[in-house]
């Protein structure tokens, strides 16, 4: 019996997904890919939030480049990689459920593109970025140009594919590849028990104000001004239905809810 390459599990309502590939720094092959993509197609209805993390020293060094220097796969066949990839990584960031990633060693070339589609990103301080496609001498194609490149701007990934140069943990954060960076050396929380932490947070969120941040904010940054205006206003309109929305504004008005404050 094959070993599966994700590992699926639950903490309450948080469903945990582990790339289990290790012994290749869970580098990405189509078989992958096609588990990812299941994963996300079918979540389970009592998610709210999903922590994708990684067995072992790596997050992912990108795609499996010895699968694909075996298929010798000609630019059509190889497009329809790309697609797949795209359709899987599409599915984290526009699904409708907050993902938050958590980020050890490499997140190298499609390693990047994967923890780019998450919502938030944690990252031990030994997590280091790169895209190292030019080095290769091919080019991204799980989405970086879209999805990294808005992260870090379309310059700065141009520099890192020339250049191929590493990215530490600290510039990561700087640029917006982590949003969180733990020191456990220092004293900080360890990245995984932060990550699980803050997925836990985030479920405890009304459900359709997570879906309308995860769904409508990166859409509303393709718009024109005056467009995105208006979405803004029709999910404030559609979000205002929600159930609890009294509940919780009730519980403002009646200094039943915390304040928002420096250090919480």
């Amino acid at each position: 019996m094959s070993t599966p390459l994700l590992l699926t599990s639950e903490q309450d309502d948080v469903g945990i997904v582990t790339l289990n590939m290790e012994h290749k720094r869970n580098a990405l092959n189509e078989e992958a890919i096609a588990a990812i993509d299941a994963y996300f197609s079918a979540i389970p209805s009592h998610i709210r939030v999903v922590l994708l993390m990684a067995k072992g020293e790596h997050f992912c060094a990108g795609l499996d480049l010895k699968e694909h220097h075996d298929k010798e796969r000609s630019g059509v066949e190889f497009m329809r990689v790309c697609q797949g990839w795209h359709r899987a990584f599409d599915k984290i960031q526009h699904g409708g459920i907050p993902v938050v990633a958590c980020l050890q060693g490499a997140v190298v070339g499609g390693g990047l593109e994967l923890a780019s589609a998450a919502h938030v990103r944690v990252a031990d301080s030994g997590t280091f970025f790169a895209l190292p496609e030019g080095t290769r001498g091919i080019f991204t194609g799980g989405g970086a140009t879209v999805r990294t490149a808005r992260i870090i701007s379309a310059p700065r990934m141009v520099e890192m594919m020339l250049t191929g140069r590493v990215i530490d943990a600290q510039e990561g954060r700087q640029l917006g590849l982590a949003h969180y960076v733990c020191d456990s050396a220092k004293g900080d929380t360890p990245a995984s028990e932060l990550a699980l932490s803050l997925a836990k947070k985030i479920a405890g969120n009304a459900a359709l104000s997570n879906y309308a941040i995860v769904s409508a904010i990166n859409r509303i940054a393709d718009m024109s001004a005056t467009d995105g205006l208006f979405t803004e206003g029709l999910v404030m309109a559609m979000i205002q239905q929600g159930h609890d929305v009294q509940q919780r504004l009730g519980e403002f008005v009646n200094k039943r809810a915390h304040k928002v404050q420096l250090g919480h």
